[in-house]
């Protein structure tokens, strides 16, 4: 049951965007740029964002070269090069549109290490750098076997460590914070704790069904068009789409002394990564370890993993040194059949950007830009 003041203020807009991560406000944001007179509704149903935008290691990522050669196996050069080109346009994007203070960006080195069993990657390392020189003007890849020693890294697990010349780092808080104020200096309405439950689309308008918490029936929202930006949930809402969640599980160390590198750090084609911040080591991944049972949206840890980690810090990373876990958390992404994200008009009103594959910091500038473009005005 509504109020009259209820009904003429807060049911009806002319954009509503579901998901408040990095995708579903850059959207929001491209949506008050193009639009700027519009209403625009950004509708987030936890209290933070649910899937992976706070909850990620905080890594301007490109993709390594394992990743990358990993990746060829099942697409082609082209797409490989698009994809790396969606990436650094979408960093570009955050960067110009935030700054690099409010996002605490930093290029303190990103590097990959190098196993036994992947030093045939090096021998395709000039391959990829070719393949990618028309987007990065400059090798994406280097050799920097002289950094090992002085990163302490485990010479047993590590032969090699290969420089990501195009990479960075940023503070997950600060940059959603810094884009959660950016939306609202634009106008555009945030409500948190409101989950899109369905949608329905009729000739003229869109109806979104949210739970309300105080009253028993959905509350329904009316809007021209909207843009679903859930990711790894999308399936809730668009049950037909080719999304595979995947939880990835992190922890972070208290402060080590004397702690020998900074940057941000791949190994296992991507499957793993760890980086130095606030004298901390952050690491996260092990997915690869049990595909099925973290194909899920459950934001848990388990013990295969969460140990698996804490050995990889002991043996790879930390060899010789103390630590203590400060904290353990787990953020939710989305995967496909392909690395290539779905940014797609499904009707005249209904849009949709998602399956960000692990690389949401870097796409999703650039993707919300993409999404808005195909809107058609009403």
């Amino acid at each position: 049951m509504l109020s009259y003041w209820e009904q003429q203020s807060f049911v009806r807009y002319n954009h509503i965007v579901i998901g408040a991560g990095i995708v579903g406000l850059s959207t929001a944001i491209e949506l008050k740029e193009k639009y700027p007179a519009q209403s625009v509704l950004v509708l987030e149903r936890g209290l933070l964002p649910t899937g992976a935008s706070s909850r990620n290691a905080g890594f301007a990522c490109m993709g390594s070269l394992t990743e990358i050669l990993d990746d060829s196996q099942y697409t082609n050069e082209d797409e490989i090069v698009k994809l790396y080109n969606w990436r650094k346009r979408g960093l570009e994007l955050l960067r110009q549109r935030l700054g690099d203070t409010a996002i605490g960006y930093k290029t303190n080195g990103s590097y990959e290490l190098i196993g036994e069993d992947e030093l045939t990657a090096l021998e395709k390392m000039d391959y990829i750098n070719n393949l990618l020189q028309p987007v990065t003007k400059q090798p994406a890849f280097r050799l920097v076997n002289d950094k090992i020693d002085a990163f302490g890294f485990g010479k047993q697990a590590v032969k090699a460590l290969v420089e990501n010349t195009c990479e960075g780092e940023l503070h997950t808080g600060k940059m959603l914070r810094a884009l959660t104020d950016f939306a609202l200096m634009k106008g555009v309405e945030i409500k948190t704790g409101a989950e899109a439950c369905r949608f329905d689309e009729e000739e003229t308008q869109v109806v979104v069904q949210v739970a309300d918490p105080i009253r028993e029936n959905m509350l329904l929202l009316h809007c021209d068009t909207l843009f679903i930006c859930t990711n790894a949930f999308t399936k809730q809402l668009l049950p037909d789409v080719d999304v595979v969640p995947g939880r990835g599980q992190v922890l972070i160390t208290e402060p080590i002394n004397g702690l020998k590198f900074k940057g941000v750090y791949h190994f296992d084609k991507g499957y793993y990564y760890f980086r130095e911040i606030d004298g901390r080591v952050l690491l996260g991944g092990g997915r690869n370890l049990d595909f099925e049972g973290e194909a899920t949206t459950d934001i848990a840890l388990t013990d295969l993993i969460q140990k698996d980690l804490e050995e990889k810090l002991r043996t790879v990373i930390l060899p010789d040194t103390d630590f203590k876990i400060a904290q353990r958390w787990a953020g939710i992404m989305a995967f496909g059949e392909t690395k290539q994200p779905i940014v797609k008009a499904f009707s005249n009103r209904v849009y949709g950007a998602f399956r960000m594959g692990g690389m949401g910091v870097a796409l999703g500038s650039d993707v919300a830009r993409h999404l808005v473009s195909l809107n058609r005005d009403f």
